[in-house]
């Protein structure tokens, strides 16, 4: 018989069971730290358990575009609104269309609620305009100063007038020239444009106003971007191709009011935009990228605002009427773009989030906003785990009554797998945004069955192996081997359906898979690493080792006959005679 080839271990050996245990307890201790460290203590609800907030959208179509409303296009934007909303994770806000031209979003409480609110509201076509000018976000003074007058500062000292549109005759201006995209006017330093006189001594005459212009130059005094319903009225009814005025917060969080050129780019050349950090520099930046057309777009427009002053050298991101950013062009861009400030992580994320899905398809308006009730819900929930309550026991019930002392195996594996499940569905609501849902508590129910059949295909290896008349610490080892092929391929096999499941379905039942495969991994691990080592041990004692009648892996029970014992006849001494 040849020997087992050094630093190889044999097939059936023991091998070191107290490191595989050491090693999932570390695990549990580790897990259930996070939890504490973190605050979360309970798996996040879904809506169906916990309530939340039911948006319904109605799809508008553009003018012009009477056939926008379509499946494609409804199905586009449920996956655009989906994505803005749930993100990378499980969040379980669910996203869905409802007759032609609804929109149902359903957010459940505590799931980013507010911010995803905020996504689902912002749903209108993103577009990109060049700045005019800009100033603090309050209603202008109908009286304004003189070009040589100074506002006095708390030290009695007089100050120049530093905002560029605090003169009604340089705003007018700076407006009709920014409008034609012309540079604008030299500022002197008291706030009035510099004129030249012509040969008489004179200024030159001020050219008529256009009316469109001094009507914009109106609502933009007017305009107070603290008051919602003046933001929301501000830009209702202007076409791309007409300017603005529009309101967007600066870096500080206050509101500022700008007037907005018309629109150069739209959102639907953007192709791409990240979030990422820049190394170098050590602050976090936003990349763009644009399609074949919107390059040439975007080239041709910041080249001609690198040439302008302060503040048109600008491009405004407009969302929703909303300028949610408006950085300036030093230089002629084309098929990629960079945005730094003073961006954090998540403005970071939260911009590049908005230039990447802005473009839907079609404007929707906020129908309705309901508040979900979680009663009954939770009387399901309740109804749902009293009936897991009494599987489970009938589980333990069957083992007891058929495994006896193995039953302590089962028992305390299950508790294991329901620590890890519990503890990482806990973390993973604050790490991805996983919300427990109804299905994902069936999907945790059916995980229990599937983790006692684990244990049951181990036990009965072992059994067979005594059977055929092997003492219990080799039949743990030998049994090993089959049993851990056959674990494998049925894990494998429920794993697939659930990763499957998870991929083609949608809301609720993407709960259910995404239990369903956690748990079934989790299955894998607790056999591994604790029902093996645990078993292994447990040989080792008296009560299992020798097969005590309560342990149920006593030889008689499981008929096995003790092997015939040979006996010497003694024979009569030969009478020599007879010889």
């Amino acid at each position: 018989m040849a020997a087992p080839k050094k630093g190889r271990r044999p097939a059936g050996a023991p091998g070191r069971p107290g490191r595989a245990l050491a090693l999932i307890v570390i695990a549990m201790v580790a897990l259930t730290s996070g939890m504490f460290a973190t605050g979360e203590l309970t798996p996040r609800l879904g809506i169906d358990l916990a309530g939340g907030t039911s948006i319904t959208l109605k799809a508008v179509p553009e003018p012009g575009k009477p056939n926008a409303i379509n499946k494609t296009n409804m199905d586009t934007a449920v996956g655009i609104i989906d994505r803005r909303v749930n993100g990378l994770g499980v969040s379980e806000a669910e996203v869905q269309t409802q007759g032609k031209e609804n929109i149902i979003v359903n957010i459940p409480k505590g799931t980013n609620e507010k911010q995803a609110r905020e996504q689902v509201g912002t749903t209108a076509q993103l577009y990109f305009r060049p700045v005019v000018t800009y100033t603090t976000g309050t209603p202008m003074p109908d009286a304004t100063p003189s070009p040589n007058a100074s506002t006095s500062g708390k030290d009695g000292k007089s100050t120049p007038t530093a905002t560029p549109s605090a003169s009604a005759t340089t705003q007018g201006r700076a407006v009709t020239d920014g409008l034609k995209k012309a540079p604008t006017p030299t500022p002197t330093p008291t706030g009035s444009a510099s004129k030249s006189p012509d040969e008489t001594g004179k200024p030159p005459a001020t050219p008529p106003a256009d009316p469109a212009t001094s009507a914009l130059e109106k609502k933009f005094a007017a305009l107070d971007c603290t008051k919602k319903t003046d933001r929301v009225q501000a830009n209702r009814g202007v076409k791309p191709e007409d300017p603005m005025v529009a309101c967007g917060k600066n870096n500080a969080g206050e509101w500022e009011k700008y007037i907005l050129g018309p629109t150069e780019v739209n959102g639907k050349d953007v192709d791409d935009a990240q979030a990422t950090m820049d190394p170098r520099r050590g602050i976090w930046i936003v990349t763009m990228d644009f399609t074949d057309g919107g390059s040439k777009k975007f080239a041709k427009i910041t080249s001609k605002l690198s040439q302008q002053q302060p503040p048109q050298n600008q491009f405004a991101i407009v969302l929703d009427g909303e300028v949610v950013s408006a950085p300036t062009v030093n230089t002629t861009l084309s098929a990629n773009a960079e945005i730094s400030g003073s961006f954090t992580q998540e403005s970071a994320q939260d911009l590049a989030n908005i230039l990447s899905y802005g473009a839907l398809p079609l404007t929707f308006t906020e129908e309705t906003v309901t508040t979900v009730t979680s009663a009954l819900g939770g009387e399901q929930l309740k109804a749902g785990l009293i009936a897991g309550a009494i599987g489970l026991a009938l589980v333990v019930i069957y083992l007891l009554a058929y495994y006896r002392g193995l039953a302590f195996v089962a028992i305390v594996s299950l508790i294991v797998s329901a620590v890890l499940t519990y503890t990482i569905m806990t973390l993973l609501g604050p790490g991805i945004g996983f919300a427990l849902n109804l299905p994902a508590v069936c999907g945790a129910i059916v995980a229990i069955g599937i983790t006692a059949d684990s244990f049951i295909v181990y036990f009965e290896r072992i059994r067979d192996e005594i059977r055929e008349g092997r003492t219990l610490k080799p039949a743990v080892e030998r049994a090993w081997p089959r049993a851990r092929r056959t674990i494998l391929v049925s894990d494998f096999v429920s794993f697939l359906a659930a990763a499957v499941l998870f991929v083609v379905t949608v809301g609720k039942v993407q709960g259910f898979a995404f239990t369903l495969g956690l748990t079934t991994l989790l299955d894998v691990v607790v056999v591994f690493l604790f029902t093996k080592p645990l078993m292994t041990l447990l040989a080792r004692t008296k009560f299992f080792g020798q097969g005590h009648t309560w342990s149920g892996l006593d030889p008689k029970r499981l008929g096995v006959q003790p092997p015939l014992r040979r006996t010497r006849r003694v024979s009569a001494p030969i009478d020599p005679k007879e010889a």
